[in-house]
């Protein structure tokens, strides 16, 4: 395995969880699928659909999100929204990563 593709590795685990992160906090207003993607890249936190759409399932299933379809458009859509569990997880999570980033910001930098 190159160096290259060890990073790449590495960099996809450290994001894994800040992507479910950023999807509890950016819906708390509404949104579908690929309207997400787009405010992830424009955070950031580029993603893929092959990671998003399970990953929104899994939380739905996991009741962390609420879903309803809208048909009021040519192309029906389903919306996502944060649910109070999913509000109490971003939460929590927020918190974590804050102590996780001081925690990294007292180990010895790089020379």
């Amino acid at each position: 395995m190159s160096e290259t593709e060890i990073l790449e590795t590495h960099l996809q685990e450290l994001r894994r969880g800040t992507i479910v992160l950023a999807c509890l906090r950016l819906l708390e207003a509404p949104g579908y699928g690929y309207g997400l993607l787009e405010q992830l890249g424009e955070r950031g936190f580029p993603t893929d659909a092959n990671t998003l759409y399970p990953l929104l399932r899994r939380l739905e299933k996991q009741g962390c999100l609420t879903s309803e379809w809208n048909t009021d458009e040519a192309r029906p859509r389903k919306f996502y929204r944060t649910s109070a569990a999913g509000t109490r997880l971003a939460a929590t999570l927020t918190d974590e990563f804050r102590a996780i980033a001081t925690a990294i910001g007292t180990l010895p930098e790089e020379n």
